[in-house]
Order: structure tokens, then C-alpha cells, then sequence
């Protein structure tokens, strides 16, 4: 791995854990939502650390901190899901909370990260 590769990003490791997760918890689902909430989960999750990579492979502060408001904005939307499936009885209030928290950690970590390329770009 080389000095610079996005998987050294804390940001990242924490996105990849977290889509990890949401893999995990879509296989209790019932089997009618594969292609609906299951499938909608799954790719919003995927989208956060694969636009946190893409933005640290464009080398230009301004093009990574765009890549990172997009993957910010399929954090919110991985929420929705996640309230969707608590609103549809898939998961309980223990687990959305859990994952609501998880939520609320990685986007501070991702606004932080946003800050310091603004910071970077100066």
C-alpha cells in the first residue's frame, strides 16, 4: 500500500465498516424487498467508501471534497433506509439506534475529513 492510498483514511476504514454491516443486517430481510429496500441499502452504503476513494484518487482538494458531500449525502440516505426497515417492523429500535449512532459518527468523521481538505486547499 502505498503512503497516501485512501485506505489509510480513518474515514474509510469506518465506511467500510459500516457498509459491511448494512450487508450483513439486509440478509435478515424478508425476501420480497431483494430488490427493493434490500438492494436501495446496499448500494447506498457501497457509495460511501467508494466515493471517499474516488475523491482521494482525483489528487484536487476541491474534487475530493465533492466526492465526500456525495458520499455524506448517501450516509443520509442510508438513515432513510435504515427508517424505512425500523417503520416496516424489519429491525427493532435497539438495532436503528445503534446504527443511527454509527451514522452520527462516521458523518462527524466525514465533516471533519471535509474540513480539513478545505483547510488543505488554502
Amino acid at each position: 500500500m502505498k503512503k497516501g492510498d485512501f485506505r489509510d483514511l480513518e474515514v474509510w476504514k469506518k465506511a467500510r465498516e459500516f457498509r459491511n454491516d448494512m450487508f450483513e443486517l439486509t440478509k435478515s430481510f424478508p425476501t420480497e424487498e431483494k430488490y427493493r429496500l434490500t438492494d436501495q441499502l446496499i448500494r447506498a452504503s457501497r457509495s460511501i467508501p467508494a466515493n471517499i476513494a474516488e475523491g482521494r484518487g482525483r489528487f484536487h482538494h476541491q474534487e475530493n471534497i465533492q466526492f465526500c458531500r456525495v458520499a455524506r449525502g448517501s450516509l443520509s440516505e442510508c438513515l432513510e433506509h435504515l427508517t424505512c426497515a425500523l417503520d416496516c417492523k424489519y429491525i427493532d429500535n435497539e438495532v436503528f439506534t445503534k446504527y443511527e449512532n454509527n451514522i452520527d459518527k462516521l458523518g462527524k468523521l466525514l465533516s471533519g475529513y471535509i474540513n480539513y481538505l478545505k483547510k488543505m486547499k488554502k
